[in-house]
């Protein structure tokens, strides 16, 4: 992300969960508050430059010059932006669900961007206090943001905002309201690949020194094939295209096969990696509308020793 400047893939991305949520009955995950977050006048900005995307993913349909609404339709379902945002989503919220029956209190979201969990699931704040952790600029956008449409964060949201590269995630929660006692759930969702690989394995050590055993932490990643332009999906050459042009570029990707070892060595124990196959049997199988699990993205489930 450009210094002092609010994120552009947190705000596109709010827009897609906007569009599912909106726009297809099968909710994969259901965000019906994200079109909340978008700036005023952004949509249809945003919706005009996904539909001339379809040239990219699809130069064929493009060709046959479809409606503005049906383009949109289509790229919605050919970008790996969309499938990889909504099954990440929905595997750690039902994970989380699962782990306040278990104890846990406290569920930190690094990177939270324009997330709106505290929001959308109120039943759940009763047993959990939440921490949004994320750059200054965008949490002070979101936090505007919500002035103006009239939404009142709950006392159990805690904002953090952090820049990583003055200051480290245990220093960052040191400061707050976080019990380092309780047990926790970290998501860490959509980041690990704008990441130096250094930078990723220095957060997750720190979220094992900063929680008790038996915490959890989940994080999406993509396999290092993505970056091999023989190995890759086309729509994943096009996808990191797409972000290095807005300044975002996708850098770091992780082999699963040593991933487990690699996370032992810091304190975490590798409980559950879904493959794509894995995603696409679990929330995207038997759809009819196109959707499918993106080709490199895995959802890892690690637990502080």
């Amino acid at each position: 992300m450009k210094e002092a400047q609010v994120s552009m893939t947190a705000i596109i991305l709010a827009y897609m969960r906007s569009y599912h949520a909106m726009h297809d009955e099968s909710k994969i995950a259901d965000d019906f508050l994200a079109y909340r977050f978008i700036p005023e006048g952004w949509g249809p900005l945003i919706e005009r430059g996904l539909a001339e995307a379809l040239k990219l993913y699809d130069p064929e349909r493009a060709s046959s010059y479809p409606d503005h609404a049906t383009a949109l339709a289509w790229v919605m379902r050919l970008i790996p932006s969309l499938p990889m945002t909504l099954g990440r989503a929905r595997y750690t919220e039902d994970t989380l669900e699962k782990a306040v029956k278990q104890g846990v209190k406290q569920y930190v979201i690094l990177g939270a961007g324009l997330d709106t969990f505290a929001f959308r699931r109120p039943e759940m704040l009763d047993q959990l206090q939440v921490f949004e952790v994320d750059h200054p600029v965008t949490q002070a956008y979101k936090r505007r943001r919500l002035a103006e449409v009239g939404m009142e964060h709950p006392a159990q949201l805690h904002f953090i905002p952090v820049d990583f590269e003055q200051e480290s995630l245990t220093a960052s929660l040191t400061r707050s309201s976080y019990d380092p006692q309780a047990q926790s759930l970290f998501s860490w969702l959509g980041v690990t690949y704008y990441l130096l690989r250094d930078s990723v394995f220095a957060t997750l050590r720190d979220i094992a020194d900063v929680t008790p055993a038996g915490s959890t932490v989940i994080f999406d990643y993509l396999d290092t094939d993505a970056f091999v332009p023989e190995r890759a999906a086309k729509r994943m050459q096009v996808q990191m295209e797409s972000v290095r042009q807005v300044g975002e570029p996708m850098i770091t990707g992780f082999d699963p096969s040593t991933l487990a070892m690699e996370l032992t060595s810091i304190g975490l124990r590798l409980h559950e990696d879904l493959s794509p196959t894995d995603i696409q049997e679990r929330y995207f199988q038997g759809r009819k509308d196109g959707y499918y699990a993106c080709e490199h993205q895995h959802f890892a489930w690690a637990v502080v020793e």
